[in-house]
């Protein structure tokens, strides 16, 4: 099963304009879906919640009712799963707090990796479970090199013909949102080797 997809920002269709500058946060039409304060907090959050957005779809994907993204930011932020600086940056997502929320808020069986191939991702996900994967964002376009690999997630659901099959919160067009593919050998290059698994 294909789970539901939920982007970082609301409006799915205008995360590419949002990614790219044409379109400001605080102007999609969608922000107060989201649960934010306000147009400024929805756009200061929105760009690190890739992990809230992987949670709402794992949670959907096995038949619960997905909080509003910033209902669950704060939630999550009280947990230490989210921490703000003295100089207002944004630290996050916190994974062991993210798969402790699971576990206690869900009974979903959560588990923080950190020694996690790609190739062992495929085997996790084939199996039935889903992993949320540390990956470049740059994933959303495959071809490139990445200059580095984490600093986003993506929630990985299934396989198919060698490849991995998943949902990019920051995908700029449909193709990169939902139900992304890529070879295991394509993904390992943006992969960080860590994440949570969510076993079957």
């Amino acid at each position: 099963m294909i789970p539901p997809f939920f982007g970082q920002w609301e409006s799915a269709g205008r995360i590419g304009a949002i990614l790219s500058g044409t379109l400001a946060a605080e102007d999609d039409p969608l922000w107060p879906r989201s649960g934010a304060a306000g147009a400024a907090d929805y756009a200061r959050w929105a760009d690190h919640l890739c992990g809230v957005a992987c949670l709402r779809m794992a949670l959907a994907a096995r038949g619960f009712v997905p909080p509003r993204a910033f209902d669950l930011a704060r939630e999550l932020t009280a947990r230490g799963g989210y921490a703000v600086q003295p100089d207002g940056t944004i630290r996050g997502l916190v994974y062991a707090p993210a798969a402790a929320w699971l576990r206690e808020a869900h009974g979903i069986a959560a588990e923080v990796r950190v020694d996690l191939a790609a190739e062992a991702v495929a085997g996790l996900v084939a199996a039935g479970g889903m992993v949320i994967a540390s990956v470049h964002p740059s994933i959303r376009r495959p071809e490139s090199m990445p200059p580095a690999r984490g600093g986003h997630l993506v929630l990985v659901f299934g396989t198919a013909e060698g490849s991995l099959r998943f949902h990019n919160p920051s995908g700029d067009r449909p193709a990169s949102q939902r139900d992304a593919r890529l070879p295991v050998e394509a993904f390992a290059r943006f992969h960080a080797g860590r994440g949570i698994h969510l076993p079957a």
